[in-house]
């Protein structure tokens, strides 16, 4: 049972406050979610990082947040969801000093994962407030704003790592939010209203352990898997994501308040919504994580360039999202979804196709723009119909899952690409050394820390001079090779994204009559 809901207005007393204090703690996990991919070279260089500790890096922030969003989004559900905002802005400050002040790589990917847990505090909540204070057209309306500005922190990320990384060390990126965190704390306590809409169920703390040890145990399994002599490691956490998610579906139909009702999640607005954004946003984290190190170790941009190189995607979403918002009232979420596949689609075969060493800037930017377009277009609908489809009080739920979108699909797909990356790299640097005779003279450690990564092989190119050059050259083609194979991964995940959509989500007309039916069946609860 939930608390009486409170009389129906539209919108919150102040709402434009209200909306731009939950954008600004949104912005606060936003950015923590970026900075880390523009300093993956440095931290690599710093501590001589293989490439699978770098992808750790890179999705450990993803894997905190993804682990504990569905847990922790029922926690606020119940026991407050401003608290839990607040308790989110809270921890992420020492989350972010560990992370700038690690003294090891292996420190840092533990700080990463801190700094998602404690944005599984704030960033569910954010979405649950929208969905449980605004209806209507007001709804979607925030919801786009709240997707293309939370969307636009994060892609402003790099530029401003990048400068930072010019004139400080690898660290200060993780800096950058504290000033952030501050002003989203007072925000917060001044402007969000407490207690609307909650339930008073008690939390499934079983469920919610169990939904933390499945999505840890695969995406770890996804990292894990090009690494050479893992296999047992990774057959072990498949087995226990696969024991976990048998557990999981066990415990949600015999709970008495389950803590992610699969009935709900049955319904074909939601779960179909579900798949889809998971591949909208994770396909944006996939992008931007292979194509920071693209354009410092292959083109050779700084980290200010390669930070500012992503603009035309922040400048798109911004300018897209309202209009997003406006297709999805007049023309509903499948044909807008559809829309932004398409242009996803294109901004991967441009990266696949157009981006080589000496690639000229307007072809990086053409495929950042479709990005920016594709996720600006498909962001509101894909958050939308999670949230159009439950009833209020269990927004968390919804909101949830619209983090998982984000958070689940940039973990698996940063995972995917990290792991294509670091086996295609390896294979075009062993073939390089097997064809070359000089390769035959270098010892069994020197061609292991070749292959390891791209700063390794750097670091061999230092202490060999006379091969520099020819280190150098491999190194540049092994990691195209790489992320080719991870730009068409990108273009064949958002093709059976399409095909997904197209063939199960309802048109416009259907949508809306499912949405009231929902509506109806909620309320006779």
């Amino acid at each position: 049972m939930s608390e009486a809901p409170m009389a129906r207005r539209d919108s919150p007393e102040r709402a434009p406050l209200v909306l731009a204090a939950l954008i600004v703690v949104a912005g606060v996990a936003n950015l923590n979610l970026s900075v880390a991919n523009v300093a993956l070279p440095s931290i690599g260089k710093a501590f001589d990082s293989s490439q699978t500790t770098l992808n750790l890096v890179a999705v450990g922030y993803s894997l905190g947040l993804a682990a504990s969003v569905l847990y922790l989004g029922a926690v606020g559900d119940r026991y407050g969801r401003k608290l839990m905002l607040l308790l989110g802005i809270v921890l992420s400050v020492p989350a972010c000093l560990l992370a700038a002040f690690a003294w090891d790589d292996w420190v840092l990917v533990v700080a990463r994962i801190l700094g998602g847990l404690s944005a599984g505090m704030a960033y569910p909540t954010t979405l649950a407030l929208i969905a449980a204070l605004w209806f209507g057209p007001g709804r979607t309306r925030s919801i786009a704003l709240w997707s293309a500005l939370g969307g636009a922190i994060a892609a402003l990320g790099p530029l401003v790592a990048g400068w930072l990384l010019q004139h400080f060390w690898w660290g200060s990126v993780f800096l950058i939010t504290l000033p952030l965190a501050v002003v989203a704390l007072v925000m917060a306590w001044v402007l969000v209203p407490s207690h609307v809409n909650e339930s008073s169920e008690p939390v499934d703390n079983l469920g919610g352990i169990l939904s933390v040890v499945l999505v840890a145990a695969l995406v770890l399994s996804i990292n894990f898997a090009p690494v050479p002599g893992k296999g047992a490691l990774v057959a072990g956490l498949g087995l226990i994501a696969v024991a976990a998610t048998v557990a999981f579906v066990w415990r949600q139909r015999r709970a008495a308040n389950p803590l992610y009702d699969l009935d709900i999640a049955s319904r074909r607005v939601f779960w179909v919504a579900a798949c889809a954004g998971i591949i909208v946003f994770g396909s944006l984290m996939g992008a931007m994580f292979i194509s920071q190190q693209y354009l410092q170790n292959v083109v050779g941009y700084d980290t200010v360039e390669a930070g500012a190189a992503f603009l035309p995607a922040v400048v798109f979403m911004v300018l897209v999202a309202p209009r997003s918002a406006k297709l999805v009232e007049a023309r509903g979420a499948r044909t807008t979804l559809l829309t932004g596949y398409v242009f996803l689609f294109l901004g991967f075969v441009s990266m696949l196709l157009l981006w080589e060493e000496n690639t000229p800037y307007w072809q990086i930017a053409l495929a950042y723009a479709c990005l920016g377009i594709g996720v600006g277009l498909a962001g509101t609908p894909a958050s939308h119909s999670l949230t159009g489809s439950v009833p209020v009080h269990r927004a968390g739920m919804a909101s949830g899952t619209a983090d998982l979108q984000r958070d689940l699909g940039g973990a698996i797909m940063q995972s995917l690409f990290g792991a294509l990356l670091t086996a295609g790299y390896a294979s075009s640097f062993s073939q390089a050394i097997a064809a070359s005779p000089s390769g035959k003279q270098a010892s069994s450690d020197v061609q292991s820390e070749l292959t390891k990564s791209f700063a390794s092989a750097e670091q061999i190119a230092q202490q060999h001079p006379t091969y520099a050059d020819q280190i150098t050259a491999a190194a540049r083609t092994a990691f195209l090779q790489g992320d080719d194979w991870a730009y068409a991964a990108g273009a064949c995940a958002v093709l059976i994204g399409a095909a997904l959509v197209f063939l199960a989500f309802p048109r416009h007309e259907a949508e809306k009559e499912l949405l009231r039916r929902y509506e109806a069946e909620d309320a006779a609860v």
